[in-house]
């Protein structure tokens, strides 16, 4: 194995180091990847420049660089694809970034365009080293060492790096689940992240399934102009207030935390939460569209087979069934466990010291994604920092 101590000192030589860092022709150089750049991944970029990272597209022959890789177009991360009708009024407000106060906004303002402004308001503020649409395809070690290098290949070119700062969140990988008959249904089926508003179900005969924070959103919107049909798997639980930091609280945080060290995979936040009475909750309650079904047993072409043995008929099927952590792009490195889980302490997988996972686990949602990535920040140092000190 190269002698990373030598080579980490040698970065600080200045333009030959360049040549150093370079491990295969057209392949680039950073300390440091953070893939992703939503709410979390914007936390570790921030950190990592507060530390003294510099640009790796502007400065590579830096002893210390770092670059983020996005696969979207444009600021925003996922908030950039919310449905049309989301308002600023209606969501929980916890999208804020370290050092920048979020703004007043127009409550009736979509928010899939005032957070994207916010966010892009920030990386410019700070004048972060973001491409973009870059989507990486995975994450390997450079050798069968786990002291070695971490290749990063993406659709627009391999980066070497130390370490990777993983924030790639949700959006990209939604929950699908397979139901008897679905293929011979004749009417629509869609999954949250398809919906744009309520007013293309207009008269319709709806049916939802989820039992989550946006189903709930998407029930009280489309019940106002078609008829619709609320399933669940188990009966929900409704908590008073609205969803805050304060409602997760130090118990719920504990819960996922004890999830991740023992390698389960996690739910959504509010499988451990509950479901806040928000406004749009009592509004569909109120107009009776707040009444949970059992899950049906099977579709048919018309229609879904219920839990009693009786048809609903139904032109629609909308499935807000939440999303999964999008990581497949680390499985060459092994994460995972029998259960499907990533066991972890903090923000690191226990398989591998050089990654980090952001917006992960206690992090996830609204929960903790800037502290993660400050935490996860403040371990890459001392793991650099270790490499630095002279061997004994």
């Amino acid at each position: 194995m190269r002698d990373r101590r030598s080579r980490a000192r040698h970065g600080n030589t200045g333009a030959c180091a360049a040549v150093l860092w370079d491990v295969t022709e057209g392949t680039r150089r950073a300390a440091v990847v953070v893939i992703g750049a939503g709410q979390a991944g914007l936390s570790a970029a921030y950190h990592l420049q507060r530390r003294g990272f510099a640009s790796a597209i502007d400065e590579p022959g830096a002893s210390r660089t770092f670059v983020v890789l996005d696969a979207d177009a444009a600021p925003g991360g996922a908030w950039q694809h919310r449905w049309e009708s989301l308002r600023m009024a209606t969501v929980n407000g916890i999208f804020g970034l370290p050092a920048m106060p979020t703004p007043p906004f127009d409550p009736d303002a979509p928010s899939r365009d005032a957070v994207p402004s916010y966010f892009a308001e920030f990386e410019r503020t700070h004048a972060l080293p973001i491409l973009r649409p870059v989507r990486v395809l995975s994450v390997r070690g450079a050798s069968d060492d786990p002291d070695d290098d971490l290749i990063v290949t993406s659709d627009a070119g391999k980066w070497t790096a130390r370490a990777v700062i993983n924030a790639t969140g949700t959006w990209t990988n939604p929950t699908l689940p397979v139901y008897p008959g679905s293929e011979t249904f004749r009417g629509r089926q869609l999954h949250t992240r398809d919906f744009a508003s309520a007013e293309e179900f207009a008269g319709l005969r709806v049916a939802i399934v989820g039992g989550g924070i946006s189903a709930i959103q998407q029930l009280d919107e489309i019940s106002r102009v078609a008829t619709t049909f609320w399933y669940t798997r188990r009966e929900p639980v409704f908590i008073e207030g609205e969803f805050t930091p304060e409602t997760t609280g130090r118990d719920t945080i504990a819960k996922v935390v004890a999830d991740v060290e023992a390698g389960r995979p996690t739910g959504s936040i509010v499988s451990y939460t509950g479901l806040p009475w928000t406004p749009y909750a009592r509004a569909a309650k109120a107009r009776g569209a707040l009444e949970r079904r059992p899950m049906f047993t099977a579709i048919e072409p018309g229609g879904v087979r219920e839990a009693d043995g009786a048809f609903t008929p139904v032109d629609v099927i909308l499935w807000a069934t939440g999303f999964r952590p999008a990581l497949a792009h680390l499985d060459p490195l092994g994460l995972r466990n029998d259960l499907g889980g990533i066991p972890m302490r903090g923000t690191q997988p226990v398989a591998d010291a050089r990654v980090h996972l952001v917006g992960y686990g206690p992090s996830q949602s609204t929960v903790g994604a800037n502290r993660a990535g400050r935490e996860a920040v403040a371990r890459v140092v001392a793991l650099l920092d270790r490499e630095l000190e002279p061997a004994a």
